[in-house]
């Protein structure tokens, strides 16, 4: 018997019980549809977690701090104390980021970029409107590795004068200096969120200058009446400023790592604050014993970028042996994924339940079939017919059930699926049901392997029939 002919038998004969056929297949559809839609929610969810470790920072960046006594870290499953020099804690010198740490960072394998982190906080002047904000320089090639995208202008010049490149959220922290009041909170609009773009206060951050001060605890004493150690009122702080270099992309309602930083080139920063402060101490700058400025500046942190995930662990495990803090999101990710695992495998199982339900659906119809065409059977045995082909038969039949119950059934989730991240829209950007085409061909294997298998007992057993016996039947 030839392919052609026993594929060409099979159909015919589920052709010829429709009804009973339809139900198997329905049974198929409905275990095809659990497993994947279950699944699926274990991948979505694992996929929506590491877009969002994506947004804060990646999965190949480590962020080094400044060590001001000793700690414990974990180093290869074995805990391992830093002193920063021996004796007890008040003895133990600090661990401060300078330019060369971020040198000896640089040089270590597998390191892509090692970027100094300096950050001080100012007060941004448009008009009647103020801004307390953080500002962060880095190294230029740092700025351009983090795939900001830019919505107007360029990311600052590396060695050129103080530029700010502004973050898309930054102009909603803006309040107005003498209401103390800052409309977009105050009429923030939460049925509609995307309202609230009227709402913004009037400062324009490329093209209006921006005035900014240095020296905010100056500023702040100045305005509320501080005196200085010899009784004489604190003169106002000298007011500066700084054109913008560019706008991030986004709107005031899109979060991201970098959505409310102002960044800057690290060397231009270092330079104005250095001018300003002519010798006093800059804010959060550490000072020797005697509570004068050291000459040089140290940084809050350090950007390390690792050519491969892989070796982020133990680049990590080198910086900290070196007595300075690390953390990155592969620490977080590893957990995530722990847990997502767990999740697959929790979902996957209810999702098997109903397929097994259905594979025994399978056999009872296979079952019914034998029992329905005993003498068929026994006419094709005393024709000389093989005892393979009967047997393989009966296998195609269930296999073809299982084909087509699992293309309905994928059918099924897909659109199960498109409901589900249309409802979870507003809390994952893109859903938690996520189906890949691996996911797709593993669901139609399955559904066919498991079809042909809960068919193989029946199979067997129409093989084993004697052609007497079934020629006899009635």
């Amino acid at each position: 018997m030839s392919v052609r002919d026993l594929l060409k038998m099979s159909l015919s004969s589920l052709w010829r019980r429709k009804l009973r056929t339809v139900l198997t297949i329905l049974g198929v559809v409905i275990g095809t549809a659990s497993i994947v839609v279950m699944i699926s929610l274990g991948l979505g969810l694992n996929k929506a977690s590491m877009e969002q470790i994506e947004q804060y920072g990646g999965l190949t960046t480590i962020t080094v701090y400044a060590n001001e006594g000793g700690y414990s870290y974990y180093g290869g499953g074995v805990a391992v104390s830093v002193d920063g020099g021996g004796g007890d804690s008040e003895s133990q010198e600090p661990v401060r980021i300078d330019d060369a740490a971020i040198e000896q960072f640089a040089h270590m394998e597998h390191v892509e970029i090692a970027s100094p982190v300096l950050s001080t906080w100012v007060l941004l002047r448009q008009g009647v409107w103020e801004n307390s904000a953080s500002i962060r320089g880095m190294s230029r090639e740092a700025l351009e590795k983090m795939d900001v995208d830019i919505k107007e202008g360029t990311l600052p010049e590396e060695g050129g004068e103080l530029q700010f490149f502004y973050g898309n959220t930054v102009i909603t922290d803006f309040y107005n200096s003498k209401t103390g009041s800052n409309p977009y909170y105050e009429n923030y609009d939460y049925e509609n969120p995307e309202n609230n773009v009227n709402n913004l206060a009037d400062v324009d951050l490329m093209n209006t200058p921006m005035f900014v001060i240095f020296d905010t605890d100056a500023y702040y004493n100045s305005q509320y009446g501080g005196t200085d150690e010899n009784g004489n009122p604190i003169p106002a702080p000298k007011k500066y400023m700084v054109p913008a270099s560019g706008l991030m992309a986004g709107g005031p309602e899109e979060w991201g790592e970098n959505a409310n930083s102002i960044l800057c080139d690290v060397e231009a920063l270092k330079a104005q604050l250095k001018k300003v402060f002519k010798g006093k101490t800059i804010p959060g700058q550490p000072t020797n014993k005697s509570g004068k400025p050291y000459k040089e500046i140290y940084y809050n942190q350090a950007y390390i970028r690792v050519d491969d995930m892989n070796y982020v662990t133990e680049v990590q495990d080198q910086i900290r042996a070196l007595g300075f803090q690390a953390e990155s999101n592969v620490e977080w990710m590893n957990q995530v994924q722990e847990q997502s695992r767990s999740i697959q495998m929790a979902l996957g199982g209810i999702g098997a339940v109903s397929f097994f339900v259905a594979a025994i659906g399978i056999a009872n119809t296979m079952m019914m079939s034998i029992y329905e065409r005993t003498k068929e059977i026994g006419v094709m045995k005393v024709l000389g017919c093989d005892m393979g082909a009967i047997r393989n038969m009966f296998l195609a039949e269930a296999g073809f059930i299982g084909l087509i119950g699992g293309i309905v059934g994928l059918m099924l989730s897909y659109g199960i699926s498109a409901i589900i991240n249309t409802v979870t829209k507003g809390t994952y950007e893109s859903g938690i049901s996520y189906i890949p085409l691996y996911l797709v061909l593993l669901a139609m294997a399955f559904a066919v392997v498991m079809g042909m298998l809960a068919g193989l007992f029946p199979a067997l057993r129409a093989m084993r029939l004697s052609a007497l016996s079934a020629i006899r039947n009635e």
